[in-house]
């Protein structure tokens, strides 16, 4: 009873919440023009860009301001020791490192191959990597809002610098401004002072690392970044004080993605077809949550023939004064949401709990990673919208606009992208020592471990199952490389997606136009996801995580 008290509380209250979260957002990012002059103008003169952009200029611009959001880290990574706010002497950073840090934060990934608190100073951790997190995620919002302008059937998509910051200043800023409040009233430090010194019982002398650890948390779960300040992520104790604090961090990890749901449906202005989606992915996400906590009952196979295994369920790698269930539960909200913040060791979760994170990551879509989660819903759309046209009879069409060969083949090419990302790094590690010298376990463990790093950067999560020796360079430069095409290739092709619809006729629709909000649609949109996403990485999964649970006596 407590655990669906637990599950109930995050995912029914984060839900509620988000509906008028996404009326805001709807406000925020596309105003009717009466309501858009204050703010146009402002973020205009900011930019020094006014001029509307069809979804050509509107994705270049997008693109060169990645660039420079990836070039201006990776200066204030590479040069931290020189530079001020590094009160700890924080020294140089491996250069392969940088590399890897400024393409996970710049793609809104977070996946660390370092512990913030021992190699960050607080200027790479705030003017570089928190700096990100507000923008990589204003970034996701800003290409959903054009994308649902384009499907809308507008020709133009607005300016992609006035979008950015719409989403940067009108929805992230204050909505973190009220988290990181709420965080430092429940006790969480937010300082810029060093590292505190304090001796112990025993008289020895110990370093308690701290900062702006509330402020950094705040951005990190609502922008679905997920980079802890510490190492050890949200089971520290400074970055994850009490049972209030940790749902206040889950809730903050699927509420604007929820949100972006509603923001699409009201900007499209098919908001049953937005309930629709929302229902598809909860239905999704529910199903995990189900499987982990059920699969993570099982006690740990180390204490298989003790009495207490029948009393409790896998307790190892938990923060227990969290409570068991939050383990396995976050695991599946930071994978399904492009998180990537833990609250617990992911790499001791029993196998076929592990899998529940893993298809999290493969499918992408379940509320995903704000804007783009919803962005790759709508690739699975498409092929949904075309497929069921194609069984009953009818020209595929998806509110007006006519899905057709063009459209398909862009969207097979985005789920075949990242298909590849995974599989091909697993492959390659897997069968070489890049990756056989650095897993902690060998047989089916240690490929789950390679396979967990490489479906973790391509998705943009940043999770690791750890026990994983990721911070060489292969390693470094090999998911940077995946952490950046699985990042902006998922954009791109959508974007030529509407291009390609946008220049279309849009079609009325008639009493033969299929249907995108009834049930029949629903389960279909359903079907799709699990033929194929899921399926694509059922071998992948046999040999990793339940041959790992065969294995077990």
């Amino acid at each position: 009873m407590d655990h669906l008290f637990v599950i109930l509380f995050i995912v029914g209250g984060t839900a509620l919440l988000s509906v008028p979260l996404g009326s805001y957002m709807k406000w925020a990012m596309d105003p009717a023009p009466n309501q858009a002059d204050r703010w146009t103008r402002l973020f205009q003169t900011i930019s020094g860009a006014s001029e509307d952009q069809d979804w050509k200029r509107y994705l270049v611009t997008l693109l060169v301001f990645n660039i420079i959001m990836f070039t201006l880290t990776f200066a204030i990574l590479a040069l931290q020791q020189w530079l001020p706010l590094n009160p700890d002497a924080r020294p140089a950073l491996d250069p392969t490192l940088v590399f890897n840090t400024a393409a996970s934060f710049t793609t809104n990934t977070n996946l660390q191959h370092y512990s913030g608190e021992v190699s960050m100073s607080y200027l790479s951790q705030l003017a570089g990597l928190m700096w990100l997190q507000f923008v990589s995620a204003a970034t996701g919002i800003a290409a959903l809002t054009a994308l649902a302008r384009g499907i809308a059937g507008r020709s133009g998509l607005a300016n992609f610098m006035v979008d950015v910051q719409r989403a940067s200043f009108l929805v992230l800023l204050p909505v973190a401004a009220i988290v990181s409040l709420l965080m430092v009233l429940a006790g969480m430090p937010m300082t810029l002072q060093g590292s505190a010194m304090a001796t112990t019982l025993e008289g020895a002398t110990q370093t308690i690392a701290r900062g702006p650890v509330a402020a950094f948390l705040a951005i990190k779960q609502l922008g679905t970044n997920g980079g802890g300040f510490f190492g050890p992520n949200a089971t520290h104790p400074l970055e994850n004080p009490s049972f209030w604090t940790n749902a206040l961090a889950m809730i903050a990890i699927l509420l604007i993605p929820m949100a972006c749901v509603w923001m699409f449906g009201r900007i499209v202005r098919r908001i049953r077809h937005a309930a629709l989606i929302f229902a598809v992915m909860t239905v999704f996400i529910l199903a995990k949550i189900t499987g982990s906590v059920f699969f993570e009952s099982a006690p740990t196979p180390a204490f298989v023939e003790l009495p207490v295994s029948d009393e409790t369920g896998n307790l190892e790698g938990k923060e227990l004064r969290l409570g068991a269930t939050t383990g396995p539960l976050w695991a599946v909200l930071t994978t399904a949401t492009s998180n990537g913040s833990v609250g617990a060791m992911h790499d001791s979760l029993n196998p076929l709990t592990g899998l529940m994170p893993l298809a999290g990551m493969w499918l992408n879509a379940t509320f995903g990673g704000v804007g783009v989660g919803m962005i790759n819903m709508f690739i699975y759309i498409v092929l949904a919208v075309f497929v069921a046209g194609m069984m009953v009879g009818r020209t595929p069409e998806y509110l007006g606009h006519k899905i057709e060969a063009k459209e398909v083949r862009f969207a097979i090419l985005a789920l075949f992208a990242h298909a590849v990302l995974i599989l091909g790094g697993t492959a390659l590690f897997a069968a070489t020592p890049l990756g056989q010298a650095t897993v902690q376990d060998f047989g089916a463990h240690g490929f789950s471990e390679i396979l967990y790093e490489f479906s973790s950067a391509a998705a943009n999560n940043g999770s690791g199952f750890e026990g994983l020796g990721d911070g060489s360079g292969p390693w470094n430069i090999a998911t940077g490389i995946a952490m950046l095409l699985g990042r902006y290739l998922p954009i791109i092709l959508p974007f030529a997606i509407v291009g390609s619809l946008v220049a279309k006729r849009r079609a009325a629709e008639t009493a033969g136009t299929l249907g995108v909000e009834d049930a029949t649609f629903g389960t279909m949109l359903g079907l799709t996801v699990l033929i194929f996403g899921a399926l694509t990485f059922l071998p992948a999964a046999a040999l990793g995580p339940i041959a790992e649970h065969f294995s077990i006596p």
